[in-house]
């Protein structure tokens, strides 16, 4: 595989909590938990280090709380996704104010047949979009750069 950073931008009318994207995410089979069983989640905080917490999927609750507590909405917090039908996930981020969240393909990376060096956006798009429309979606960029 080539050298290549592939994400999804979004864009929402309104402020999301990390949980309200999960619930609408999980309606179409998307889970907090990863392929080793757990939760894995992270909070950029005030001295711009990006601190991973490892939990259980019984303290997923617990997680989310952190993730969408009033004193890190100044900071950009992640959660990661798994798809076990589609067998792929990747890091949920939602940036600062809340409007704005990335997706990162990471976990099993799906990528475009005939171009394993390419990422399959579309099958992201398509397997994300219809979710996060029922949290406000108004828009979205995708894009891989290879390096």
């Amino acid at each position: 595989m080539g050298s290549g950073d592939a994400d999804i931008d979004f864009a929402f009318n309104r402020p999301a909590t990390v949980r309200a994207l999960l619930d609408a995410l999980a309606a179409t089979g998307w889970s907090a938990v990863v392929p080793v069983g757990h939760v894995e989640y992270m909070v950029n905080d005030e001295d711009d280090a990006y601190e991973w917490y490892d939990s259980t999927p019984g303290h997923i609750d617990e997680a989310l709380v952190v993730l969408d507590a009033t004193a890190n909405l100044p900071y950009t917090v992640a959660l990661n996704v798994y798809h076990s039908e589609a067998n792929t996930g990747g890091m949920l981020m939602v940036h600062p104010g809340r409007t704005d969240a990335s997706f990162v393909p990471g976990i099993d990376r799906r990528c475009i047949p005939g171009a394993p060096e390419f990422t399959d956006l579309a099958w992201y798009l398509h397997a994300l979009v219809p979710a996060l429309i029922t949290a406000g979606l108004k828009g979205y960029e995708a894009r891989e750069v290879h390096h």
